[in-house]
């Protein structure tokens, strides 16, 4: 699975029909967290995850595989394939559903995060990165970044960067003992919005934290047993806004919506832990006013970083 040159319009070619063949077992391999790592690859399953992958960092791309059926359909997608200098090969049918049942007919195989090659670029790459390229993210002085703390769930992890990506967010730290950005449930779940801004992985909470606060960015943890209540931040964002007075009617100074802001959260099912709560400049709950007993992750994070991004504007 090595990068070339394409062989040729892909309708000229004929397809792969063998689903037992050793490329495809290998291809198949990489839905495992075993395999992903022995090859140093992993899958991107469906037309949408396709899509944004081949727009936005094709770079990262070793192989394209596509149904002829799925070619046609998605026409723009071997376009922008081929553009790109990326091999393309077409398969049948049983072929791609040997690869992967997730992948309605279209399935890339992209790199691991390299942490050496990400330090070396210019620019700020987007996608799944590795620690190493933290730096980078933040020398770009981002506004508005979402931190994941111990999320497990591939589904939560992949919504929040979703939300994040809609939102307006310059990037999405995920720590600790969380799910791998590259977990095939996560890059479905993120809708293509994984290959929109950077999104970094392997890096300690503490560490995460520490280095959000050196590059300006204010620290607010999104929790349920906060002091600080996100209705009366935004109150005071706006009225501080209209008035044209920077820093001024913030209920807490930590905690101006305004400003450059790392919101923090948690596990989905304990939240965060008391000395992640304590690395935080400050604890916001959302406002509960019905019955619900809590917000799920997705949703919580949805609301934190919407306020965030329209104190921004």
């Amino acid at each position: 699975m090595s990068r070339s040159a394409p062989d040729g319009p892909a309708a000229a070619r004929s397809p792969m029909t063998n689903p037992h063949a050793d490329r495809v077992r290998a291809v198949r391999a990489l839905g495992t967290r075993s395999g992903r790592r022995r090859a140093g690859r992993y899958p991107v399953e469906g037309p949408q995850a396709v899509r944004e992958l081949v727009r936005w960092a094709p770079r990262t791309i070793r192989d394209v595989y596509l149904t002829p059926e799925a070619a046609g359909r998605y026409a723009e997608i071997l376009a922008d394939a081929e553009a790109a200098g990326l091999r393309v090969h077409l398969g049948d049918a049983a072929v791609l559903e040997a690869m992967s049942p997730d992948a309605q007919g279209v399935l890339a195989v992209a790199d691991l995060p390299e942490a050496a090659r990400e330090a070396a670029r210019d620019e700020v790459p987007v996608g799944p990165l590795g620690a190493a390229a933290l730096d980078a993210v933040l020398a770009a002085r981002p506004r508005l970044v979402a931190v994941l703390a111990q999320v497990r769930d591939p589904g939560n992890a992949g919504t929040v960067i979703r939300v994040a990506d809609a939102a307006g967010a310059d990037a999405v730290v995920v720590a600790g003992d969380s799910v791998e950005t590259t977990n095939p449930k996560v890059v479905r779940s993120t809708a293509g919005s994984l290959y929109h801004l950077p999104v970094v992985s392997g890096v300690p909470v503490a560490d995460a934290v520490a280095a959000l606060r050196r590059a300006g960015l204010a620290v607010l943890a999104a929790d349920g047993t906060g002091d600080l209540d996100l209705d009366d931040l935004q109150d005071a964002a706006a009225v501080a806004g209209a008035a044209g007075a920077p820093g001024a009617g913030a209920p807490d100074a930590r905690a101006d919506l305004r400003a450059p802001t790392a919101w923090l959260f948690g596990n989905e099912a304990w939240g965060l832990p008391p000395e992640d709560r304590d690395r935080a400049d400050a604890v916001v709950r959302v406002p509960l006013r019905g019955r619900a007993e809590s917000l799920n992750l997705g949703t919580a994070a949805a609301v934190c970083l919407y306020a965030s991004s329209r104190a921004h504007r």
